[in-house]
């Protein structure tokens, strides 16, 4: 909750700052302007060029652009890209490091076309690549990836489509290096690439002792699901060898974890891996690469620890080990510096798309009220919780809170027996949230609060309801409990008077948020600000580029959003423009995802009105009114829109 001591009148964007943190997990991309808007500097050749996302707002709802709506900054993206690039490049040189940089982008991270069209775009100067995991994405870098400078790595596990689609790669000029994730599948590929008469260029997956750290910390080990074991590994190059492909291992692969939040795990990790390099070379294998897979981390809550959501290095830090851990084994034994491939994906995409909401209403605790003056033949249990309330004083209120807490357990279970009515209960619910509101007066300001009352302010706490859906716009808040930044769009100069959990549009219990960030830690309520009749509230979640804008489902058919694309631009009086809007999903389009026919769906309800027309329980002009009011719902966007907009379409027909 807001820091009490601080008055309304007092507080200003500072405040808001310290409060919602975003300095500490925006890398600088996103701030708290003077007059309390949400401001992002996308571009970080132009430091002090700013753009104001209220703005940004209000041009997308005054030219009709629907929310919740997706924005990316693509500036980001290409920051992002450019700053990895340079940091490698640096400290290469710093270290006196005879190999080169190598990066690629896994795919599978954010497939959307425009992301990984900017993504080659900003990179192609550092002939930064694509990494797929899987046919399509295969075919999507096979498409993209154009720099013959520039690798495309090939993961995943792989079938004869997917040997001959990479070697097809390969006889257009593509770079592609083929990683082995188990040994079965070398056979495979000797037997195409000898029909083919391609040469491939083979990669080997180790599967590392060393284990990750962080929520995903099980997909490394001996355990792994993927790679390969030692003993495979020497299998595997013998048997490269025997069939005439020694030349074709180039590259040893490792991956310990996406996420990884502890610099130690990667330290780790870099030593082991840099000895099998060492002994491959040494047993003959012309390895040209290591490639140290993903895991740079991204500091969600801002933190800076070993959460979950959280990492305890920089960019910088984790680059430095690499090199350095890499050049330390090499010069000890005497045997060339490999390049180096990294496959960070999240680092590279998170920062640069947020998604924009409407809160839609407030759903508030016990807002309506029962009459509890005394009755004549009024319960004990009734009279005993008045008492509570009416004696509660800041000296007594933890006792009075254990009483009220027994007292309530007793009159359900006399109503469950039959001994007390349901006006009774009415009274009870009454009194009880009126005594929590008591207890939660005197806990504000307090240093020590117990910890059974510690969850009063939780329970009082109201939900904001928001039009959007946690399952398609933020998947991993539910399924994993990522903890994402969520920020007012505007009003950050004004202090936030309601704390509040968030729960979407669908019909399900698990869509809500309940988990945020706070100062020093996590909270399960956010402050916000009281709604205004007739102000739009926009909240923004931010940090979702990785993942969470291509793995959301069609729970509730609600769909995709719709998105634009921002751009900075020094001479535009705004300093930026919309270069692209993406519609999101119409209601036809995420029914015919699930084999319904628009056409149909639309002839079966013009049917039906039909029939109550010809028997006159419909008016002819209505029935025409209602057919086209379902066919043009077909087309309309899938998320909820405001009662003045519904009514005007309705009315023009």
């Amino acid at each position: 909750m807001p820091n009490n001591t601080t008055d309304a009148k007092d507080w200003d964007h500072e405040d808001s700052e310290k409060l919602y943190g975003v300095s500490r997990w925006s890398k600088g991309y996103f701030s708290i302007g003077s007059k309390g808007d949400l401001l992002a500097t996308p571009d970080h050749h132009q430091p002090n060029l700013t753009l104001n996302i209220q703005e940004i707002v209000e041009e997308m709802t005054e030219t009709g652009i629907k929310f919740p709506a997706v924005i990316r900054f693509h500036d980001i993206l290409r920051s992002q890209v450019e700053m990895l690039n340079t940091t490698f490049r640096r400290v290469i040189a710093d270290a006196e490091y005879t190999g080169q940089y190598f990066g690629v982008f896994p795919i599978k991270v954010n497939q959307m076309r425009e992301v990984v069209e900017e993504i080659v775009n900003a990179g192609e100067k550092f002939n930064y690549g694509l990494e797929a995991g899987s046919k399509p994405e295969l075919m999507a870098a096979l498409a993209y990836n154009t720099n013959k400078d520039s690798l495309t790595i090939l993961n995943g596990y792989k079938d004869e489509e997917y040997f001959r689609l990479a070697l097809l790669g390969q006889q257009i000029g593509r770079n592609i290096i083929i990683v082995i994730e188990k040994f079965n599948e070398l056979k495979t590929l000797v037997q195409i690439a000898k029909e083919m008469g391609v040469t491939p260029v083979i990669g080997l997956r180790s599967k590392l002792m060393v284990k990750g750290k962080g929520k995903w910390k099980n997909s490394s080990g001996e355990r792994a699901k993927f790679g390969l074991s030692y003993v495979e590994m020497l299998h595997a190059v013998d048997y490269l060898k025997q069939e005439g492909f020694a030349s074709s291992i180039q590259l040893l692969h490792f991956h310990i974890g996406s996420q990884l939040t502890d610099i130690r795990s990667i330290k780790d990790a870099i030593q082991e891996a840099s000895m099998v390099y060492m002994n491959l070379v040494k047993y003959g294998v012309p390895l040209q690469y290591i490639d140290v897979g993903g895991g740079l981390a991204v500091d969600y809550d801002g933190s800076q620890s070993t959460n979950n959501s959280s990492c305890n290095y920089s960019t910088e830090e984790y680059i430095l080990d690499i090199v350095y851990g890499i050049k330390q084994t090499c010069d000890l034994n005497d045997i060339p510096h490999p390049n180096i491939v990294s496959e960070s994906g999240r680092a590279i995409t998170a920062h640069h798309s947020c998604v924009v909401a409407k809160v839609i209403g407030e759903i508030k605790p016990n807002t309506t009220q029962y009459d509890t003056s005394v009755a004549a033949d009024e319960h004990i249990l009734i009279t005993n919780m008045r008492e509570i309330t009416q004696e509660l004083t800041s000296e007594n209120y933890q006792e009075m809170y254990n009483d009220l807490v027994s007292i309530k357990e007793q009159t359900v279970s006399a109503f469950n027996l039959g001994v007390l009515s349901l006006k009774d209960m009415a009274k009870m619910e009454t009194l009880y949230w009126q005594t929590l509101e008591q207890i939660n007066q005197h806990l504000i300001g307090e240093e020590f609060v117990p910890e059974q009352l510690m969850k009063i302010p939780s329970l009082l706490s109201s939900q904001y309801l928001v039009n959007f859906s946690v399952f398609q716009s933020t998947i991993d808040s539910w399924a994993i409990k990522q903890v994402l930044p969520i920020v007012p769009i505007n009003r950050l100069s004004e202090k936030p008077t309601k704390i509040a959990s968030l729960v979407d549009i669908t019909c399900d219990s698990d869509g809500k948020i309940d988990h945020f960030i706070e100062a020093n830690g996590s909270s399960n309520t956010l402050p916000l600000h009281e709604l205004k009749d007739g102000e739009d509230y926009h909240i923004g979640i931010f940090l979702t580029g990785a993942y969470q804008d291509v793995m959301g489902d069609m729970h509730n058919l609600f769909g995709r959003l719709n998105e634009v694309h921002i751009y900075s631009y020094d001479d535009d009086p705004k300093d930026y423009y919309i270069e692209e809007v993406v519609k999101g999903s119409a209601m036809g389009d995420v029914l015919s995802t699930m084999q319904y026919s628009s056409e149909i769906l639309a002839n079966n309800i013009k049917k039906e009105i039909d029939k109550r027309v010809s028997k006159g329980q419909i008016k002819p002009r209505v029935g025409v009114q209602l057919t086209d009011f379902y066919e043009n719902c077909l087309s309309s966007y899938t998320y909820l829109t405001d009662d003045k907009e519904r009514r005007n379409r309705w009315i023009s027909r």
